[in-house]
């Protein structure tokens, strides 16, 4: 799941969506297929159909369209059209006249372009979807539907093929290091004097040949064993291979001993000895044996995964501070051997588990969490950054049951005082039963060399079930240890109890980040506050912009590696402020120079609702920001992205001093959940603003972003915390708050220019002044 969908640049008729909320969910394997090379051999596909064993038909469907003559648009042709019926009768009896060819009827370009932009999102639209589209586009029902079955025949070829490409290739690597492993073989060399090793009197080519029987042998036995498990069965037509060992004595003077011990990671480890010592013959590992490795690593993690999300008391229990449910590590430690080896000297650990009711169906949770690209989009305000190092298996059968894949991902708190989790982890996915699936993340610490850091995740991930009306149940489980001296003191507790990297502030953003998609992409828009009309375009260009507001305020509060910040130590500045700079060349997002980002956070006496509340209302803006001209703000615009108005974007404008002063346009964001809410504004150009509210490109507006990052500390149990952890309840209501206050302030409209001293006093400044505002207007100036 992403934005792109509903903040991709579209046609200005476009509407936001006809189509089912549930519908959006669906994703389509042709969409993320990569082009593969079709095989030489390979011709269309044909389905032979036999009725009563006299009449027989041959559907034929060729998988690439035809380009039209003489500048004609690109055209398809309808399955009730391409089809041609001969029976045998025709075949013997010549004197009957030819059959007439019916008449082709081929779709325009922009049938086919509106087609496969709903092919895309609903590859079997049912049939008031098909009546729909063949009134908007003037096709007969039966057209689209045939239309829709030649589609998903094509999809199938290709997925087919590509399938059948990976495995030739994967035949051919298995065919290089078994020719590698034989050449290495016909001349093996001494490790101690480098000479060639003496064999013996036994023929060199039959000790190849057992020693290469021994190895294919034990091999074949593990790819069945893994298979077995990665299946979650005894694989059919099992092998019984004998016992591989092999004991050969060869003369008197020297020997030769090979042994192949039933453990398939010494399989390719044999020893070679002679009168003057042993040398050691040890192939590279391959590629094979390290996914294999990693396989196993998986599935010891979604085993671990299972068991701790099917279990209660005593494995969970309820705090009594806030009422999360918290991992008991004394009978964790009984109860499971780890998978990623000892615990590092130092490190602490941070364990909790959330269950709640999401809307969103399974099949589209999987695929969100299985591409490294909507997962950052899912989650905007947790994931700096993420890729997919390696696809090691991308699932069977066209789904993404048994996908294993490699990743690497950045984990941010929107707090200067705690530092980015960089983790490099396996993500594997497997479906247990119709619509129950399991996504289990797992560091590769135990695995491979060179991979640890100062954060690892022990088997993490979700357990999905499919429910009614599209929703789904999620249990999430976050299991982690890290290097508790890296983080802020102010910040320990918030770790410890769950709600910063924990399964809570995970469920919470996945609610309320759904619950604004089906907004969205409903079809059904909610009445609007603004005062002044937006077009659909309008409205997709302006949450598009605010998107990119959003991520690049996250990016320079917690300094991500996307963006190229250079850290200043100045003795002047407060030790918990952080100043950064980094030069914007180029960049049609932002105004060429010099940016200042400033970034501290503070503990402030009253709950984070109440201060959310505050700083999100444009009538009280005054009271803190030096850009409202000292009086209220006017709310131009207004896009809801929730139930709770509080989750919006808007577009405020400050009223001018005087005649001769022109007004100011605030694009801001507000949003807030059951784990913290976040502020973020940013002046914005009058007439480029107009642009984008009229569906112009906002890839070409210029701004910098300001804003807050709200944080409940030291949680108290609520009686009000309701059960699927919905809504803003329990610690955003009561106790304090941790308040992350960050600016980026453009100080010098010249790349090449100088820093200069007074402009980081000038941001520090800026930030002391903020800080004690917000103070005193909240009446808590003496804490």
């Amino acid at each position: 799941m992403n934005f792109n969908g509903f903040l991709g640049d579209g046609s200005s008729g476009d509407r936001i969506s006809d189509v089912p909320y549930s519908d959006h969910f669906t994703f389509s394997a042709a969409a993320t297929m990569p082009n593969s090379r079709p095989f030489s051999s390979s011709h269309g596909l044909s389905l032979g159909i036999q009725t009563n064993g006299v009449n027989r038909e041959t559907f034929e469907t060729n998988a690439t369209r035809n380009k039209s003559r003489g500048g004609e648009d690109v055209e398809s042709r309808s399955e009730s059209d391409n089809a041609e019926a001969v029976s045998g009768d025709d075949l013997e009896t010549g004197d009957k006249p030819p059959r007439k060819k019916k008449r082709y009827h081929r779709h325009t370009a922009k049938q086919i372009q509106d087609l496969e932009s709903v092919f895309k999102e609903c590859a079997h639209p049912d049939e008031k979807q098909r009546l729909d589209l063949s009134r908007r586009l003037n096709l007969d029902p039966r057209q689209v539907k045939f239309w829709f079955q030649n589609r998903r025949t094509q999809m199938k070829t290709q997925i087919e093929r590509h399938e059948n490409a990976l495995l030739r290739q994967e035949n051919d690597k298995l065919r290089a290091e078994n020719m590698s492993v034989r050449e290495a073989m016909r001349n093996p060399m001494c490790s101690n004097c480098g000479g060639p090793a003496v064999i013996g009197e036994v023929s060199m080519e039959e000790q190849h040949l057992r020693i290469e029987n021994s190895r294919l042998k034990d091999e074949l036995d593990r790819v069945c064993a893994l298979t077995g498990k990665f299946l979650g069965r005894s694989p059919t037509g099992s092998h019984h291979v004998p016992d591989s060992s092999l004991v050969l004595g060869v003369g008197s003077g020297g020997g030769f001993s090979l042994s192949s011990p039933s453990m398939p990671q010494a399989s390719q480890r044999f020893e070679i000895s002679n009168g003057a010592g042993s040398c050691l013959v040890q192939p590279p590992v391959s590629d094979f044996d390290q996914r294999s490795r990693y396989l196993d690593l998986a599935l010891a993690a979604m085993e671990e995964l299972v068991k701790m999300s099917q279990r209660h008391e005593p494995l969970w229990v309820r705090s009594s501070d806030n009422g999360f449910e918290m991992l008991n590590k004394e009978e964790y430690d009984a109860s499971f051997s780890r998978c990623v080896g000892p615990k590092q000297d130092g490190f602490v650990s941070e364990a909790s588990k959330e269950t709640g009711n999401v809307i969103i169906n399974s099949l589209a949770l999987v695929e969100t969490l299985m591409d490294s690209e909507r997962w950052a989009e899912m989650f905007p305000s947790m994931i700096s950054r993420t890729t997919t190092t390696e696809i090691i298996s991308s699932g069977m059968g066209g789904t993404r049951n048994g996908a294993l894949h490699l990743m690497h991902a950045e984990l941010q708190l929107l707090s200067p005082l705690v530092p980015v989790r960089q983790v490099s982890f396996l993500r594997f996915c497997k479906q247990h039963a119709e619509g129950v699936w399991a996504v289990v993340d797992v560091s590769i610490d135990s695995v491979r060399e060179g991979a640890s850091s100062g954060c690892r995740r022990l088997p993490s991930g979700c357990l999905v079930q499919d429910m009614a009306n599209g929703y789904s149940k999620v249990t999430w489980i976050e299991h982690t240890e890290y290097d508790e001296n890296r983080i802020h003191r102010l910040y320990r507790p918030l770790l410890s109890c769950g709600l910063a990297f924990g399964a809570q502030r995970w469920m919470a953003a996945l609610q309320r980040q759904c619950e604004c998609l089906t907004i969205l992409m409903s079809s059904t828009v909610s009445p609007s506050r603004s005062p002044t009309p937006i077009s659909c375009n309008g409205r997709k260009s302006m949450l598009k912009l605010a998107k990119r507001m959003t991520d690049n305020f996250c990016g320079g509060v917690c300094a991500s590696s996307l963006q190229k910040w250079s850290k200043l130590n100045v003795g002047n500045v407060d030790e918990d402020v952080r100043i950064m700079t980094r030069k914007s060349v180029n960049d049609p997002g932002e105004p060429p120079g010099i940016v200042l980002n400033a970034a501290t956070s503070v503990w402030m006496p009253v709950s984070p609702k109440r201060l959310f509340d505050f700083l999100g209302n444009e009538r009280l803006r005054s009271e803190w920001d030096i850009l409202s001209n000292g009086g209220p703000m006017q709310e131009m615009a207004h896009i809801a992205k929730g139930h709770d108005h509080s989750n919006s974007v808007s577009l405020l404008r400050a009223t001018a001093i005087n005649a001769n002063q022109s007004s100011m346009l605030i694009l801001q964001e507000t949003s807030i959940d059951a784990a913290g809410a976040v502020v973020v504004y940013a002046p914005v150009d009058i007439p480029a603003m107009q642009a984008v509210m009229n569906g112009g490109d906002s890839a070409y507006v210029a701004l910098l972003p300001s804003g807050f990052a709200i944080l409940p500390n030291a949680p108290r149990r609520s009686e009000e915390r309701n059960g699927n952890g919905n809504g803003k309840g329990g610690c955003m209501e009561e106790g304090g708050s941790l308040l992350t206050v960050a600016f980026q302030i453009l100080v010098n409209s010249l790349p090449t220019a100088k820093l200069t001293v007074e402009s980081v006093e000038t941001v520090n400044n800026l930030i002391s002044c903020t800080v004690q505002k917000i103070k005193a207007a909240l009446h808590c100036d003496s804490t």
